[in-house]
């Protein structure tokens, strides 16, 4: 029996079908993109054309380059201090925050370093939410950038039933160095530009007016801000001070090798998220890790979408695509219009009308 997952108050639906394309045809390149080009360096695969093995990259010391890009001054404020001992008494919290940030941080370095950004920047998601892409706040931020909905909006991340973007590795990333780079741009300082990423530009923008009336500095120090915007700075240099001397405080960086963790792969066909996961040989949290803007149980093509793979499991994803004869999907996603009742519906989909109530 088919099963029905209705979308209330959407546009669409998904229907569990037995007829779903059994064709193995895979490619990259065959896919039109929306998307800004900045957000898509991750390395691409065309899967008709190319090896993953052939892509080639350099295997020294991802940590070493984000040291060598250090930037920010440093901060002049016992808040440092007292950041940094609060994670060096917890290495459990550090460790797996830094377990966590070897998925990701390659391509956020690189793309820091292509917009000459501060290394430090590559850092924020430790402050923002311990490279957890499933973070959520109590306001409604999410992934580990933690992208507000109304910010995530601004800065086109679709939002919707089928995809949240701010979950996003990709387009987050490329979404919050933007939003940063425009910070720095108004503000003149990285610093202030922080302060303004946390806590909102026309929240900096006001603090450093009054400042100005008083004839006081108006550097990040000097401001009056709330105390989570107070400690934020100092938060993320307590993690550079961690990278940069990690045997000063008893603790182990994870080794991370500078060549990419994943790699794009745009989704030609609709495919099951489950599918998916099997044909690379990964279990599904390990895929989720790594594809967590994802909301229903199918990767749709039509929405134009890229899944991402580790470097290693890609290959054996390729050769297990080339092999299997199974259906990729069994969900249909179907447009539906608001005046669309239940029984014309069902008779469109040959089911029962109770089916679908």
């Amino acid at each position: 029996m088919r099963r029905l997952l209705l979308l209330i108050g959407s546009a669409a639906i998904l229907v569990l079908s037995g007829c779903a394309s059994t064709s193995p045809e895979w490619s990259s390149s065959s896919a039109d993109t929306r998307r800004d080009p900045r957000a898509a360096k991750a390395p691409r695969v065309d899967l008709s054309k190319q090896s993953v093995s052939n892509l080639m990259a350099p295997s020294n010391d991802l940590w070493v380059q984000i040291r060598q890009g250090f930037q920010l001054p440093e901060l002049d404020s016992p808040l440092v201090e007292k950041q940094t001992q609060w994670l060096v008494n917890r290495p459990d919290y550090v460790n797996r925050s830094m377990a966590r940030s070897s998925r990701y941080l390659f391509y956020i370095v690189e793309e820091v370093n292509r917009r000459n950004m501060p290394t430090e920047i590559a850092l924020l998601p430790f402050v923002e939410s311990a490279f957890n892409p499933e973070a959520k706040s109590t306001a409604k931020a999410m992934g580990i950038w933690q992208f507000m909905p109304r910010t995530g909006q601004d800065f086109k991340l679709t939002q919707n039933v089928f995809r949240d973007e701010r979950r996003d590795v990709l387009q987050s990333t490329n979404a919050a160095l933007d939003y940063l780079q425009r910070l720095y741009k108004q503000f003149g300082d990285w610093q202030l530009a922080l302060a303004a990423y946390n806590w909102g530009e026309g929240n900096v923008a006001r603090a450093i007016k009054r400042n100005q009336a008083l004839r006081k500095p108006t550097d990040y120090e000097s401001l009056t801000m709330p105390r989570e915007t107070r400690e934020y700075v100092p938060k993320l240099m307590a993690y550079k001070n961690i990278v940069q001397n990690p045997g000063a405080y008893n603790i182990v960086l994870p080794e991370l090798e500078n060549h990419p963790y994943f790699v794009a792969i745009d989704v030609t066909r609709d495919i099951d998220v489950d599918v998916a996961a099997q044909l690379a040989e990964m279990s599904l949290e390990d895929f989720r890790n790594l594809n967590p803007a994802f909301n229903k149980p199918v990767i749709l093509a039509a929405a134009d979408q890229q899944m991402l793979l580790p470097f290693a499991r890609a290959e054996l994803f390729q050769m297990n695509l080339a092999s299997y004869t199974k259906p990729l999907s069994s969900w249909t996603a179907l447009k539906v219009t608001k005046s669309e009742t239940p029984e014309q519906l069902a008779t469109r989909l040959a089911l029962n009308p109770e089916t679908i109530r």
